[in-house]
C-alpha cells in the first residue's frame, strides 16, 4: 500500500491485478483529498483519487525504465538532460581545449564545475528553453479557452517574460503572471548572447520578426520543448525568428524540432529522424547550410568516426546553428551512453554549453533521466523547476478544461494564464 502524499511527479505505479504501469505527472492536494493523473503503458490518461491511490491494488513500481509507448519521463529526459548538458559545459564555455585540458586533465571535464559562483549553473541556453515550454504550454491554455491562438506569439511573450529577469526593459508592454517569473533563480544573468537581448528588447508587438541577419545559435540552443506540441518545425522556426533574422539561424532550429518530434512521436532512430526530417524540410529555402552539415555528420557516424575536440573544430565549433544542431547531432549519434555523448558535446574549444544542451535534449529523449548520472543531477540547478515544467508539458493539455472554472483547472490558469 502506498500513501497519495508520498507519490512524486515523474514516479511509477504498477497496478497489481494486471501489471500496467502508471507514470504519474500531476499531483493535487488539498484539505479533503488527494488526486493523481498519469500516464499509463497503453499511452492512455489515468486519474486516481486519493483513496483509489492507496489502496492494495497499487505499488510502487520499483523498475525505473521507460513505458513501452509515449512515458512522459522521456519529456523529463530531454529537458533535465539538456540542462545537465548546459551546466556541464557552463564551466568550459569560454575555454579552448588545451586549456580545458590544463584545468580539467587530459580527457577534459566529466563532473560539474564551479560557474556563476556554484556548482552545476544552468545559463541563459535553460532559461530560454524553460520560458519556450511556459508559453508553449500558456497557447494550449488560450487555445482551449478562448478558441484562437498563435502559439508562437504566445511563446514570443514567453521570452519577453525572460527578457524581463534579465533587467532589461521592453519595448511592449509584458505581462509579469504565471508562476515560472516568479522563481527568483530565474533572475540571474548567465552570459545571455547579444542577439537575443537585442532582438527581444526591439520587439514592438508579439510575432513581430527580428530584422538582423545573424544565425547564432541562441534560437535553436532553446526550441527543444517544441517538439512536445503540434506543428514542431513551424512553432521552433518561428520562434526562433523572433531573436535570429537570418534563415540558417531559424531553419535549423525547425529542423532540430522536427528531429526531436519524430523520436516522440514516431519512436525512430536517431539516425532515422534525421534522415526522415532531411527528406521532408532540407529542400526548403534557407536550409542549404543546415543541410550540408547535418549530411555530413551522418557521413562522418555511417563511417564510424566519433567527435573529438580537433574534428569538433573543424565543424567550427557551435557559435552558429548549423554547427551547434551538427555537433549536438554528432555527440548523440555516436555515444556508448547518454554520459559519453555529453562529455564529447562540452569538451571542445567552442560553444560548449550549447552543444552540451542540444546532445542532452537528444539523449535524454531517447533514454529517459534514469539514464543521467546521480553526481550530476546532485548538483544541478532548476532540478525542481525543470522537473515541474516537464510534468506540465503532458498534464496541462491533458487536464485543463476551459468550463472548469472552480477545480483543477482555475489552479492551471492562474499558472499558466491564456489570456
Amino acid at each position: 500500500m502506498i500513501q497519495a502524499s508520498d507519490v512524486k511527479l515523474f514516479d511509477r505505479l504498477v497496478y497489481r491485478q494486471n501489471g500496467m504501469k502508471l507514470r504519474i505527472v500531476g499531483i493535487e492536494h488539498d484539505a479533503t483529498r488527494s488526486v493523481l493523473w498519469g500516464i499509463d503503458d497503453t499511452g492512455c490518461s489515468q486519474r486516481l483519487t486519493g483513496v483509489q491511490a492507496t489502496a492494495s491494488d497499487w505499488a510502487m513500481d520499483t523498475d525505473d525504465g521507460l513505458l513501452s509507448r509515449g512515458d512522459p519521463a522521456r519529456i523529463l529526459g530531454c529537458l533535465l538532460a539538456g540542462a545537465a548538458g548546459d551546466a556541464l559545459g557552463a564551466a568550459v564555455e569560454f575555454m579552448d581545449w588545451p586549456a580545458i585540458q590544463r584545468q580539467f586533465g587530459q580527457y577534459g571535464i566529466r563532473a560539474m564545475a564551479t560557474a556563476y559562483g556554484r556548482r552545476g549553473a544552468v545559463t541563459d541556453d535553460t532559461q530560454m528553453m524553460l520560458f519556450t515550454a511556459e508559453g508553449l504550454v500558456r497557447a494550449t491554455v488560450r487555445g482551449k479557452a478562448r478558441g484562437i491562438c498563435h502559439p508562437p506569439s504566445v511563446v514570443h511573450h514567453a521570452l519577453l517574460r525572460w527578457l524581463v529577469t534579465q533587467g532589461h526593459v521592453t519595448a511592449t508592454q509584458v505581462g509579469q503572471d504565471g508562476w515560472l517569473i516568479g522563481e527568483s533563480r530565474l533572475w540571474s544573468r548567465r552570459a545571455p548572447g547579444n542577439t537575443c537581448l537585442s532582438a527581444l528588447s526591439q520587439s514592438k508587438y508579439f510575432g513581430e520578426l527580428a530584422e538582423n541577419d545573424s544565425k547564432g545559435c541562441g534560437g535553436v540552443m532553446r526550441i527543444a520543448p517544441c517538439a512536445f506540441f503540434g506543428d514542431a518545425f513551424d512553432v521552433a522556426r518561428e520562434t526562433a525568428q523572433y531573436s535570429h533574422g537570418h534563415p540558417t539561424g531559424y531553419m535549423a532550429a525547425g529542423l532540430f524540432a522536427d528531429i526531436l518530434q519524430r523520436i516522440w512521436v514516431s519512436q525512430l532512430s536517431l539516425n532515422d529522424a534525421c534522415v526522415s526530417a532531411l527528406e521532408e524540410h532540407g529542400g526548403k529555402r534557407g536550409m542549404e547550410d543546415t543541410r550540408r552539415l547535418i549530411e555530413y555528420v551522418l557521413r562522418l557516424y555511417r563511417q564510424g568516426v566519433r567527435p573529438t575536440p580537433e574534428g569538433i573544430t573543424e565543424l567550427g565549433g557551435g557559435w552558429v546553428a548549423d554547427e551547434a544542431l551538427a555537433i549536438g547531432l554528432w555527440c548523440a549519434l555516436c555515444a556508448e551512453c547518454l554520459e559519453d555523448g555529453i562529455v564529447m558535446a562540452v569538451n571542445h574549444s567552442g560553444d560548449s554549453d550549447s552543444t552540451g544542451l542540444i546532445a542532452g535534449n537528444l539523449l535524454g529523449l531517447i533514454h529517459g533521466p534514469g539514464a543521467i548520472p546521480d553526481r550530476w543531477l546532485e548538483d544541478l540547478e532548476l532540478r525542481d523547476v525543470i522537473t515541474q515544467v516537464a510534468a506540465d508539458i503532458s498534464w496541462v493539455p491533458m487536464v485543463y478544461d476551459a468550463d472548469d472554472s472552480e477545480g483543477v483547472s482555475k489552479d492551471i490558469w492562474m499558472r499558466y494564464p491564456g489570456w
